[in-house]
């Protein structure tokens, strides 16, 4: 690893020895321009296993879980895995960022990994503002004023969230599938029946039999949900296996469960987060720099680009990867996701 760390370090050096001197000889034009990008390093997705840095900190009702990569004292990246993920999503992003001069910080988000809830008392809740408002209590404990954030899914979704709600405390947004903030009035409106198909599993888990199914059968169910949601990523035992140790979280299947029955409103949320969620329900505008991504091979439940592209006020770009990518983007297509990270932060 240390080899390859060292290579893409050269690489990086070498693009910030040619902005130099682009600056320094006075380059003007498309050709300055190009050059003053910083650019991710060639990494072919499954070259890292690990991370070297994995560390614990209270936050909020939570022991927080999260892995770090890069100097302390650099710009923070936050980034933010989704169901059924782990932090594992961003095992190929993290080196490149870390590279760049970023201090890259990954938690596993409640119900994940070694996220533990301090009280046995707190409700397992998994709505959308108890999840964003974990992060912003994450962010307090760390001392992280700003961050770039980025995610997908349940990550992206919070990511969403904090920039909309907490721009102070956003330096920029890169959100897979885009605007993902929902409502549960909203999700009261039914879908067209090939929509409704693709949440076969939302369906699935509102009933009893489903909660069952999931805690009897999770490491086989996340696994399938890989297949359906990336058809084309020939992931191997390996890869799968170190994310799936996460989902052996005692709170697990409790947070999953709520979260989806939340969407649908067969579940309660908390009080204390009514007035966060009826913000949300208005579909608040995100007005930090944003790079919005999908992948060409999606097989997971998203909107179009064009159905969101107005959520954005500020500087904003929409970037489709193609080659056979799908719903875990960060892990797919890691050199593509830590670029728009490197891009956003320069708008």
């Amino acid at each position: 690893m240390s080899n390859e760390i060292n290579l893409q370090r050269r690489h990086f050096l070498g693009v910030a020895a040619m902005t130099m001197a682009a600056t320094e000889f006075g380059l003007t034009g498309a050709a300055s321009a190009q050059s003053m990008q910083a650019t991710a390093p060639t990494v072919k997705a499954g070259t890292y296993t690990s991370f070297q840095a994995l560390k614990q900190v209270k936050a909020g009702v939570l022991n927080v879980g999260y892995a770090e990569a890069g100097p302390a004292d650099g710009p923070v990246v936050l980034l933010l895995h989704g169901w059924p993920y782990d932090i594992y999503s961003f095992v190929d992003v993290a080196p490149i960022l870390a590279d760049a001069g970023y201090r890259v910080i990954i938690p596993y988000l409640r119900g994940y990994g070694t996220t533990e809830f301090l009280s046995a008392k707190t409700p397992r809740n998994g709505q959308q503002a108890a999840i964003a408002t974990d992060m912003i209590d994450f962010m307090d404990a760390l001392d992280i004023e700003r961050a770039v954030i980025g995610g997908y899914d349940w990550g992206g979704r919070t990511a969403d969230i904090m920039a909309a709600v907490w721009p102070e405390r956003c330096k920029g947004l890169v959100s897979v599938s885009g605007y993902l903030i929902g409502s549960q009035e909203a999700n009261r409106k039914p879908l067209p029946p090939q929509a409704e198909l693709s949440w076969w599993y939302q369906f699935y888990f509102a009933t009893e039999r489903g909660r069952a199914g999931y805690e009897a059968n999770r490491h086989d169910f996340a696994k399938l949900i890989w297949k359906l949601a990336s058809p084309q990523w020939n992931f191997d035992d390996a890869t799968f296996d170190r994310s799936a140790k996460a989902f052996e979280n005692p709170d697990h299947v409790a947070i999953t469960i709520h979260n989806y029955r939340w969407r649908l409103d067969l579940a309660k949320g908390e009080k204390k987060y009514d007035a966060l969620e009826k913000k949300l329900a208005a579909f608040p505008i995100i007005t930090v720099p944003t790079v919005t991504m999908e992948g060409d091979a999606n097989g997971a439940p998203h909107p179009e680009p064009s159905a969101y592209a107005k959520r954005f006020t500020g500087k904003y770009e929409h970037r489709t990867i193609t080659g056979g990518i799908g719903h875990n983007l960060p892990q797919e297509a890691p050199q593509a996701f830590a670029q728009a990270i490197l891009d956003v932060d320069r708008f």
